[in-house]
């Protein structure tokens, strides 16, 4: 269901995309693209130029290549377009401390660790946030849920898969937890 109706009046002045892509690779590892743009929809003065209504601020790109066991072996990341060329810029070829992470094993908190405030790209930072599911939705189509050999990492993350819930039960019966009753409060 869409969102309701605005109760208000309103002018849009910024326009935030990220946009996430997975692809299987020929030899075996997969490629999880995002990119991000900010574009403002008027006129503003950035580091001491105009960008016209429509002209990115930020336009950065990541490229995190992983194996089937969700360990980053490769990254690329770019800025295409930042308010302060060759120093946003610079902090790029950091970003390769990422590899040898595990998606699904401590990679948001790393993250956080070691770019967070200003270690890092705050847009780079974002774009690697969304990695992980990004990386799940590429395998999901490619792994049947008999097939996972440890606990599925998207079980327990959300309500819908909680692993007392009708759908585990029923698509993931291995790791189905029956629920369990505790007495009331106050009784």
């Amino acid at each position: 269901m869409p969102l309701p109706p605005a109760t208000a009046p309103r002018a849009r002045k910024h326009r935030r995309s990220v946009v996430f892509e997975g692809f299987r690779r020929d030899d075996g590892l997969w490629d999880i693209e995002g990119r991000l743009v900010d574009v403002k929809d008027l006129d503003i003065e950035v580091n001491g130029g105009i960008r016209r209504r429509g002209e990115p601020i930020h336009d950065f790109s990541v490229r995190v290549t992983i194996d089937r066991a969700m360990n980053v072996v490769d990254v690329e990341a770019s800025a295409d377009c930042t308010p302060f060329t060759g120093v946003c810029d610079r902090i790029i070829p950091d970003y390769r401390k990422i590899v040898g992470l595990n998606l699904f094993r401590g990679f948001l908190k790393s993250v956080k660790t070691l770019f967070g405030d200003t270690r890092g790209c705050a847009h780079i930072s974002e774009l690697l946030m969304g990695v992980p599911t990004a990386a799940f939705q590429t395998f999901a189509s490619d792994v049947k849920p008999s097939e996972y050999e440890r606990k599925p990492p998207h079980l327990d993350r959300c309500h819908a898969l909680s692993a007392d819930s009708e759908i585990v039960r029923l698509h993931y019966p291995r790791w189905y937890v029956e629920r369990t009753e505790g007495p009331v409060s106050g009784d």
